[in-house]
């Protein structure tokens, strides 16, 4: 699967990632939207983008898709992870999981999971 086969909110989210721009980025999300970044939550639209600033474009995150599964208008997407952040102890490649829930055309949900691989 590849970006555009992403519900469009989901593509414009990684887009505006690995664009660094965060109005674009924040443009991806309904006004009541949720992160759950690593079990940290984020709820509101002013919570995010505190959040997007500085986890995202100040660390200057880009994001390689691997895998993506669609599920409506939801979908999964798993990345390689990089940017100018601190990577001691983080395994490489850094494999993260987004699970993006979408109403319309906006991200209402985004859980953010480093999953373990499975035994």
């Amino acid at each position: 699967m590849t970006p555009k086969d992403l519900p469009a909110p989901v593509a414009a989210y990684i887009a505006a990632t690995n664009a660094f721009d965060i109005d674009a980025l924040m443009a991806t999300f309904a006004e009541n939207a949720l992160v759950n970044d690593h079990r940290n939550e984020f709820d509101g639209r002013d919570a995010i983008r505190r959040w997007a600033q500085r986890e995202i474009i100040d660390d200057r995150v880009t994001m390689h898709v691997t895998n993506a599964r669609r599920r409506g208008n939801s979908a999964s997407v798993s990345t390689n992870v990089d940017g100018n952040f601190d990577k001691t102890g983080l395994p490489d490649p850094l494999v993260l999981t987004f699970y993006f829930s979408c109403a319309g055309d906006h991200i209402d949900q985004l859980v953010i999971v480093h999953n373990k691989p499975a035994t």
